[in-house]
């Protein structure tokens, strides 16, 4: 597989992942670690199919359980503090604040050896994260705000995808089929969880249920393996330059379907956001 054709299968995963917003606002009521457990065990299955028919069962067997572990922390806690991001503010909020993962990924590459940082790096995060704090701001920060706890969750969701996608770079000798193993251990992981924390709380309709589907099936479940590839074979610069489209898509997709409001707040930090990591992006591809 040539380094284009890595690329060019990773940007899928951005293309997916700007409807997961859209998807995880049309499953509720679910609360979020059922909403994990479900979607995962349906990426599992997209997994194990594919494993099972590549005949590849033998390639997970000498991989160090830190590998796995690695990578089910990545997902399960990215998707839990996405999950409950999205029911504790709005999506629209909530998603542009998580969607500042391909920013950071940008500048944390540019901290790995043989990368450094510079001013294009940190004049983009201070544009990108200036467009995020107009968007917890709304005309004035309050701590009291009942979205705040959503959005400082949206935050952390950022952080855990970028550090993620950085250090699967760093492993680039191990095999994608892992990527269904970090998806099994998270449907299982996130059962106890939802037991210990929540209400069991079924989708009450048919769009709930196929917005359950489509997440496990696109966001939650492709995107994932080929994410993997992109980053561990493609050009890890070039994709993050893709990634900053999905805040903008992701934002039009919401307005589409009726559950966000067109504002000027909301459209000027979309703007800054992507303007911002293109900055970044493109002081990272001069270095």
């Amino acid at each position: 597989m040539t380094r284009n054709t890595a690329t060019s299968i990773g940007f899928v995963a951005v293309l997916l992942w700007a409807l997961l917003a859209l998807f995880t606002a049309g499953s509720e009521p679910v609360p979020p670690f059922l909403l994990n457990a479900m979607t995962f065990t349906i990426a599992s299955i997209i997994g194990v199919i594919w494993v099972l028919a590549r005949g590849r069962v033998s390639v997970l067997r000498p991989v160090p359980w830190t590998i796995y572990a690695f990578g089910t922390a990545g997902l399960f806690g990215y998707h839990a503090l996405y999950y409950s991001a999205l029911r504790l503010a709005p999506p629209a909020e909530a998603g542009l604040i998580a969607y500042l993962w391909p920013l950071l990924i940008v500048l944390f590459s540019g901290l790995l050896p043989g990368e450094r940082l510079r001013t294009g790096h940190i004049v983009g995060a201070l544009v990108s994260f200036g467009g995020a704090a107009l968007i917890v701001s709304r005309g004035g920060l309050s701590l009291e705000s009942a979205a705040t706890p959503g959005l400082i969750l949206a935050a952390f969701c950022a952080l855990t995808w970028s550090s993620y996608s950085v250090l699967s770079r760093r492993m680039d000798d191990t095999p994608t089929e892992v990527v269904t193993v970090y998806c099994i251990a998270t449907a299982i992981l996130s059962v106890p969880a939802h037991l210990a924390f929540e209400t069991t709380v079924w989708p009450d309709s048919n769009i709930a249920w196929l917005s359950v589907l489509a997440l496990g099936l696109g966001p939650v479940g492709l995107a994932f393996y080929v994410w993997d590839i992109g980053v561990k074979r493609g050009d890890i610069q070039l994709l993050g330059v893709a990634s900053y489209a999905a805040p903008l898509l992701s934002t039009l997709v919401l307005i589409a379907a009726g559950i966000a409001q067109v504002s000027w707040q909301l459209l000027v930090a979309a703007v800054l956001i992507s303007f911002g990591a293109g900055i970044a992006a493109m002081a990272s591809r001069d270095s």
